[in-house]
């Protein structure tokens, strides 16, 4: 059993409620809510897998607004919650703020690296799964033109744009690719309109295949895509069951398992602090394929993608990585 939040007055002040006499873990939901289908469900999923095999319980909360993330780290930590693990880089200054106050509580970031003793910072290498799931982009188009809608223009999600672009020419090097971005606010992870209109967009430019990386706007991207009768690359949770035979793959990005593997070292006591980067090897990103997709994915794509995936692991095969040189030499934004 899951102990939820409730707001209270104009000012939507937090409060947590109170747990357990034993510590209990906590997560902190992103906008976009933890039924966004795409990241922060696969938080929330991770979360839920811990409780159904240990029968423990958690607290959680979603954010409403930006003003809300330190209040909640600091209800958390002050209600003895631990481990408290959020996601999403916007929290990344906050926590470098909240974390030394509370030096016998241990956090845990997606997606940001905070420098503190008692902080696990989780990175993802996005850019590795997007090269594999652009493989298959260009494999499956017919028109030699796909489309990337990213959810707010950070530079995290030009890492999987890049690495999506860079997949596609791969395969097809004279491919084009069209990329659009939601929004600059944190606004653009919730606007699924907004995500309909844009693959609206490419594919009145030849687009018939379009990777969204764009959290709840993604919903809109993939409905749009089904309605116009094109492929769409779904990301983080696996989407294809949203639409079937018209979702070409999901890119994975494993949340869930960042949050697991927190929530479980806490539990036993070996709660480990530092970077950890969960890539292609670690199995941290990656392409779904399943009974909703399997006619879609030929095996001689599966074979290239698999093949192309090894040479990755193995260094053979290097995708450019933005965050740390933000150019993007397989397209221009």
């Amino acid at each position: 059993m899951t102990l939820m939040k409730s707001l209270l007055g104009a000012a939507a002040g937090l409060a947590i409620t109170a747990g357990a006499a034993q510590a209990e873990p906590a997560i902190i939901f992103d906008l976009g809510g933890k039924f966004d289908k795409s990241f922060n469900e696969a938080a929330f999923n991770g979360a839920t897998r811990w409780a159904e095999e240990t029968g423990g319980s958690f607290r959680e909360i979603e954010m409403q607004s930006e003003a809300q993330r330190e209040q909640a780290l600091r209800r958390f930590a002050e209600a003895g919650a631990n481990p408290v693990v959020m996601t999403g880089f916007a929290f990344g200054n906050v926590l470098g703020e909240v974390a030394p106050d509370y030096p016998d509580t241990q956090f845990a970031i997606i997606d940001m690296v905070v420098d503190e003793p008692n902080v696990r910072s989780v990175v993802f290498s996005e850019h590795e799964g997007s090269f594999l799931v652009g493989m298959m982009a260009a494999k499956a188009s017919e028109s030699g033109t796909v489309g990337f809608v990213g959810g707010m223009d950070i530079p995290l999600i030009r890492k999987f744009a890049c690495g999506y672009a860079q997949g596609v020419k791969h395969v097809n090097p004279d491919a084009e690719i069209i990329a659009n971005m939601t929004g600059t606010t944190p606004a653009a992870w919730n606007d699924p309109v907004k995500g309909g209109e844009l693959t609206k967009a490419q594919i009145s430019q030849g687009a018939d295949v379009v990777y969204a990386a764009a959290g709840g706007t993604g919903v809109g991207v993939l409905q749009a895509a089904a309605d116009e009768g094109i492929l769409s690359i779904g990301v983080d949770s696996n989407q294809n069951y949203l639409h079937p035979g018209s979702v070409l793959t999901s890119m994975m990005k494993r949340v869930d398992n960042a949050v697991y593997e927190a929530f479980k070292m806490g539990e036993e006591g070996n709660f480990e602090t530092g970077v950890v980067v969960m890539n292609l090897a670690a199995e941290g990103v990656g392409y779904a394929v399943d009974e909703f997709n399997a006619e879609l994915v030929s095996d001689e794509m599966q074979a290239a993608v698999e093949e192309a995936k090894a040479a990755i692991i193995s260094g053979d095969l290097a995708v450019h990585d933005y965050m740390s040189d933000d150019s993007c030499p397989a397209l221009n934004f």
